[in-house]
Protein backbone atom coordinates (compact mmCIF):
# COMPACT_ATOMS: atom_id res chain seq x y z
CA UNK A 1 0.00 0.00 0.00
CA UNK A 2 2.83 2.59 0.72
CA UNK A 3 4.35 1.59 -2.68
CA UNK A 4 1.54 2.19 -4.00
CA UNK A 5 0.85 5.74 -2.19
CA UNK A 6 3.97 7.48 -3.05
CA UNK A 7 3.58 7.20 -6.82
CA UNK A 8 -0.01 8.52 -6.55
CA UNK A 9 0.74 11.45 -3.89
CA UNK A 10 3.76 12.16 -6.41
CA UNK A 11 1.42 12.71 -9.70
CA UNK A 12 -0.96 14.82 -7.70
CA UNK A 13 1.74 17.56 -6.12
CA UNK A 14 2.66 17.66 -9.82
CA UNK A 15 -0.71 18.28 -11.13
CA UNK A 16 -1.77 20.63 -8.30
CA UNK A 17 1.65 23.00 -8.72
CA UNK A 18 1.77 22.40 -13.02
CA UNK A 19 -2.45 23.67 -12.68
CA UNK A 20 -1.07 26.60 -10.44
CA UNK A 21 1.67 27.83 -12.58
CA UNK A 22 -0.79 27.55 -15.46
CA UNK A 23 -3.64 29.69 -13.78
CA UNK A 24 -0.82 32.36 -12.68
CA UNK A 25 -0.01 32.37 -16.39
CA UNK A 26 -3.39 32.87 -17.41
CA UNK A 27 -3.44 35.57 -14.59
CA UNK A 28 -0.19 37.60 -15.92
CA UNK A 29 -1.66 37.29 -19.32
CA UNK A 30 -4.93 38.86 -18.56
CA UNK A 31 -3.63 41.70 -16.45
CA UNK A 32 -1.08 42.90 -18.80
CA UNK A 33 -3.79 42.62 -21.41
CA UNK A 34 -5.84 44.76 -18.92
CA UNK A 35 -3.24 47.03 -18.83
CA UNK A 36 -2.65 48.11 -22.21
CA UNK A 37 -6.53 48.12 -22.71
CA UNK A 38 -6.67 50.90 -20.21
CA UNK A 39 -3.80 52.55 -21.47
CA UNK A 40 -4.55 52.66 -25.02
CA UNK A 41 -5.17 56.48 -25.42
CA UNK A 42 -6.32 58.56 -28.73
CA UNK A 43 -4.88 62.05 -28.43
CA UNK A 44 -4.50 63.85 -31.82
CA UNK A 45 -4.29 66.57 -33.13
CA UNK A 46 -6.42 67.01 -36.16
CA UNK A 47 -6.88 69.43 -39.14
CA UNK A 48 -10.41 71.36 -40.59
CA UNK A 49 -10.80 68.31 -43.04
CA UNK A 50 -10.02 65.47 -40.40
CA UNK A 51 -12.31 67.30 -37.36
CA UNK A 52 -14.58 67.77 -39.82
CA UNK A 53 -15.03 63.99 -40.96
CA UNK A 54 -14.99 62.65 -36.86
CA UNK A 55 -17.57 64.80 -36.22
CA UNK A 56 -19.83 63.76 -38.94
CA UNK A 57 -20.44 60.49 -37.53
CA UNK A 58 -22.28 62.40 -34.53
CA UNK A 59 -20.57 59.67 -31.78
CA UNK A 60 -19.20 61.53 -29.19
CA UNK A 61 -18.82 65.25 -27.71
CA UNK A 62 -17.87 68.56 -29.62
CA UNK A 63 -16.58 70.64 -26.53
CA UNK A 64 -15.59 74.71 -27.44
CA UNK A 65 -13.35 75.50 -24.40
CA UNK A 66 -13.37 79.22 -24.79
CA UNK A 67 -14.83 81.60 -22.24
CA UNK A 68 -18.86 82.08 -22.62
CA UNK A 69 -18.42 85.63 -24.21
CA UNK A 70 -16.21 83.68 -27.35
CA UNK A 71 -18.23 80.53 -27.40
CA UNK A 72 -21.43 83.51 -28.12
CA UNK A 73 -19.85 85.47 -30.90
CA UNK A 74 -19.81 82.06 -32.61
CA UNK A 75 -19.10 78.38 -32.42
CA UNK A 76 -19.17 75.12 -34.42
CA UNK A 77 -22.76 73.52 -34.53
CA UNK A 78 -23.99 71.25 -31.58
CA UNK A 79 -20.61 72.47 -29.71
CA UNK A 80 -21.42 72.58 -25.50
CA UNK A 81 -19.22 75.34 -24.58
CA UNK A 82 -16.55 74.30 -21.00
CA UNK A 83 -14.31 76.79 -20.41
CA UNK A 84 -10.92 75.40 -19.75
CA UNK A 85 -10.36 78.53 -17.81
CA UNK A 86 -13.11 77.93 -15.59
CA UNK A 87 -14.63 74.52 -13.60
CA UNK A 88 -13.50 72.68 -16.57
CA UNK A 89 -12.05 69.34 -14.79
CA UNK A 90 -15.64 69.50 -12.71
CA UNK A 91 -17.61 69.73 -15.76
CA UNK A 92 -15.67 67.65 -18.38
CA UNK A 93 -15.76 64.53 -15.73
CA UNK A 94 -19.78 64.29 -17.00
CA UNK A 95 -18.80 63.28 -20.11
CA UNK A 96 -18.38 59.45 -21.15
CA UNK A 97 -14.61 58.96 -20.86
CA UNK A 98 -15.25 55.99 -23.41
CA UNK A 99 -16.75 57.83 -25.90
CA UNK A 100 -14.69 60.51 -28.21
CA UNK A 101 -14.49 63.84 -27.21
CA UNK A 102 -13.65 66.97 -30.13
CA UNK A 103 -11.72 69.67 -28.49
CA UNK A 104 -11.45 73.30 -30.04
CA UNK A 105 -10.46 76.87 -28.85
CA UNK A 106 -9.90 79.58 -30.96
CA UNK A 107 -6.32 79.10 -32.18
CA UNK A 108 -5.71 75.75 -30.67
CA UNK A 109 -3.68 76.47 -27.66
CA UNK A 110 -6.45 76.38 -24.60
CA UNK A 111 -7.90 72.96 -26.38
CA UNK A 112 -4.47 71.30 -26.55
CA UNK A 113 -3.74 71.85 -23.11
CA UNK A 114 -7.50 70.55 -22.46
CA UNK A 115 -6.60 67.35 -24.59
CA UNK A 116 -3.30 66.56 -22.24
CA UNK A 117 -5.96 67.64 -18.72
CA UNK A 118 -8.18 64.90 -20.57
CA UNK A 119 -5.80 62.34 -20.97
CA UNK A 120 -4.87 62.36 -17.76
CA UNK A 121 -8.53 61.40 -16.54
CA UNK A 122 -8.85 58.65 -18.47
CA UNK A 123 -10.51 59.89 -21.50
CA UNK A 124 -10.01 57.49 -24.20
CA UNK A 125 -10.22 59.45 -27.46
CA UNK A 126 -9.46 63.18 -27.28
CA UNK A 127 -9.52 65.29 -30.81
CA UNK A 128 -7.90 68.82 -30.83
CA UNK A 129 -8.44 71.18 -34.07
CA UNK A 130 -5.47 72.49 -34.82
CA UNK A 131 -5.76 76.32 -35.38
CA UNK A 132 -9.22 76.26 -33.75
CA UNK A 133 -11.87 78.17 -34.20
CA UNK A 134 -10.14 80.64 -36.74
CA UNK A 135 -9.09 77.41 -39.08
CA UNK A 136 -12.55 76.72 -39.14
CA UNK A 137 -13.88 79.81 -40.15
CA UNK A 138 -11.96 80.07 -43.29
CA UNK A 139 -13.25 77.05 -44.22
Amino acid sequence: MKQLLKPILAASTLLFFSCSEEQAQNHTSHTAETQVQQSATIAKNVNVQEFKELIKNEEGTIVDVRTPGEFNQGNIKNAKNINVSGNFAEEIQKLDKNKPVYLYCRSGGRSSRAMQMMTQMGFKEVYNLMGGYMAWSKH
